[in-house]
């Protein structure tokens, strides 16, 4: 197709990104005007351009950096900064990672729009541009996306990968590039490699739900071999290079370096537990699930707690997700995905802290909101009312959290 073709065919598609960036734009207001006040990746890119692992120099803060053996390392896993590299080849570390994590948020709604129209074709169009900004703009990709700084920047990030990943793996169709997409997006945020078993559930039913006996069907997997492999190859192709840095960093394949943490809140807890552990599962449910907003009555204030906040607050149209009325061939697939991503993370010894509702649930938001739409349930008066509920607290989230800063 030529390019007039092209744009009447993804002209949602195109709409729906030009919108967002500009609403996220406008939101993000004068944090637009310079580089976030963590701009690790930047960083991270500026030594990579330079053949090293270790930043040049002192970072601009102490905020979660690693000090190992006389440098100074990003704790985070890089993806990010290989992305930012070619800018910051132009722009130098005072590339501004704002824009940046915007592009990628204003990107997520339009992908997230195509998602839903290959996986429920059935469907009114503007249904799926509906959720798409419902997604964009009603649950915490707004105040994570327009912020900038290596936290939210990765949570961004990640869900462009997962969302790449999603196309990619649907009936198992694209094995490299679906191994490619979640590779990267566990070294962009680590939880989202546990998201690989969605392609081996599609790889084994590609034309009906997953069952438990599928799993254990020899034939199954026989007839799966030749799209496992190549997935495998290609995971293995990004995990390998990534292993050998952590190894040369922090002497270990699996340690991207917070538990080295320089100087940092949580370093007493992460040497009494380490990174997972049964002691931190209440908090994070509490952070999760039933935190609510604090309510201060003389003077009347509405506030947040920096430990986070229930997705049944940020994101009410949550709730419909225990009352499907539909369950396709996709739903189990889905949530088996979602579990196994959200879960560990509920053991993990930051609740991500801090932040404007629980920001680590936006690496399975795009799974949550493809089986709202695959739930089967129409746009009606309590249903439009939950999802403008949650753009409203959205909205909260992106003016107020944001100008903390």
């Amino acid at each position: 197709m030529g390019w007039r073709e092209q744009v009447s065919r993804y002209r949602v598609d195109l709409i729906l990104f030009a919108v967002s960036l500009v609403a996220y734009a406008i939101s993000s207001g004068g944090m637009l005007a310079h580089q976030s006040l963590a701009p690790h990746f930047v960083y991270q890119a500026d030594a990579f351009l330079h053949g090293q692992l270790a930043i040049r120099g002192r970072p601009p803060n102490l905020n979660d950096w690693v000090f190992q053996d006389g440098r100074w390392y990003v704790s985070f896993p890089p993806f990010p900064a290989v992305l930012m590299m070619p800018f910051v080849a132009l722009r130098g570390l005072d590339f501004n990672d704002v824009w940046f994590t915007l592009v990628f948020a204003a990107l997520n709604v339009a992908l997230l729009y195509r998602l839903l129209r290959r996986m429920q074709p059935q469907r009114a169009e503007w249904e799926h541009a509906a959720f798409a900004l419902i997604f964009g703009f009603g649950t915490l990709a707004w105040s994570c996306g327009i912020r900038g700084e290596v936290w939210y920047t990765a949570e961004t990030v990640g869900v462009t990968l997962t969302l790449l990943y999603l196309h990619a793996a649907l009936e198992a169709r694209h094995p490299v590039l679906a191994g490619l997409a979640v590779a990267c997006a566990a070294i962009t945020r680590t939880p989202l490699a546990l998201s690989a078993v969605f392609f081996v559930f599609e790889a084994l039913s590609p034309d009906r739900p997953v069952e438990p006996g599928s799993l254990r069907d020899r034939a199954r997997w026989r007839a799966a071999l030749p799209r496992l492999v190549p997935y495998l190859a290609a995971i293995v192709a990004v995990a390998i290079p990534m292993g050998w840095a952590n190894y040369v960093r922090f002497g270990s394949f699996s340690e991207f370096g917070h538990s080295h943490l320089f100087a940092n809140r949580v370093n007493q807890q992460i040497q009494q537990y380490g990174l997972f552990h049964y002691a931190f599962l209440e908090r994070n449910l509490h952070s999760a699930f039933t935190r609510l907003p604090e309510i201060q009555f003389h003077p009347f204030k509405i506030g947040f707690n920096g430990e986070g906040m229930s997705l049944f607050v940020t994101t009410p149209l949550f709730l419909y997700l225990l009352w499907p009325r539909e369950k396709p061939r996709l739903y189990r697939a889905l949530w088996l995905s979602t579990a196994v991503v959200a879960v560990p993370g509920f053991f993990y010894q930051n609740s991500g802290w801090y932040q404007f509702g629980f920001r680590f649930s936006l690496d399975y938001t795009p799974y949550l909101i493809a089986l709202l739409a695959l739930g089967g349930r129409r746009f009606t008066g309590l249903y439009w009312l939950a999802a403008l509920a949650g753009v409203a607290v959205n909205a909260w989230g992106a003016a107020v959290f944001n100008r903390l800063y």
